[in-house]
């Protein structure tokens, strides 16, 4: 499963980079308005750090606008990918930038029919909001295993990316149905490695060296 961050902050993609297991990002306007710098510019920023997809979000709600917006991103770098809404414009934007070779995200992914619609349109990733269904008592990793289902039923080659990642229970869940991708904060990806076992296990080695040659 490909490793995104979740993030527009530089110094949160670097230590994320550093750990040598990053394989792109995704932003949306919400992270970049935390960041307060034009959206240009931080994305051409993060394209110098990662070389893998780095998912560029449009503000535009209607097609022809998300379409030149969109070809705008992708200008910025050659690992750019349009993110666009699963709305009806956002489908049509979707198959008009595939036809372009514009790689495209669809966001905002609730229900397996818009996830088979977007691929159906080209889409190269398709975002599942898990945490977001979990948030209102909808079970978020059903929809990626109904969406796997479909997928592999019909050859689509559109990534399933798991997004609104919230814990580790997320991502093994994720990981066990067939996610391609999952996207996820710095504070997750930490946790990843963390276990209270391992924790106690270096304790217990240091104090007993320490015992034996202090």
């Amino acid at each position: 499963m490909e490793l995104y961050i979740d993030t527009a902050n530089l110094d949160e993609i670097r230590e994320a980079h550093d750990l040598g297991v990053l394989d792109g990002v995704t932003t949306n306007p919400s992270l970049i308005a935390k960041e307060g710098i034009d959206y240009g510019k931080r994305l051409a920023e993060i394209c110098e750090i990662v070389r893998g997809p780095v998912s560029a979000e449009v503000i535009a709600l209607e097609y022809d606008a998300m379409v030149k917006e969109g070809k705008m991103r992708a200008e910025i770098a050659d690992n750019i990918v349009v993110k666009l809404p699963v709305t009806v414009d956002g489908l049509k934007a979707c198959k008009a930038l595939s036809d372009e070779g514009i790689r495209t995200n669809m966001t905002l992914c609730f229900q397996s029919m818009q996830a088979m619609m977007v691929a159906k349109a080209g889409a190269y990733l398709v975002s599942p909001f898990i945490g977001r269904l979990d948030d209102i008592s909808q079970d978020g990793t059903e929809l990626i295993s109904q969406i796997r289902t479909i997928y592999d039923n019909y050859g689509f080659a559109t990534k399933i990316l798991a997004a609104s990642i919230r814990h580790p229970k997320h991502m093994l869940e994720c990981a066990l149905i067939g996610a391609d991708v999952a996207t996820v904060p710095m504070n997750v990806i930490k946790q990843l490695m963390q276990h209270p076992l391992t924790d106690n296990g270096l304790k217990k080695f240091l104090e007993d060296y320490n015992k034996a040659f202090a």
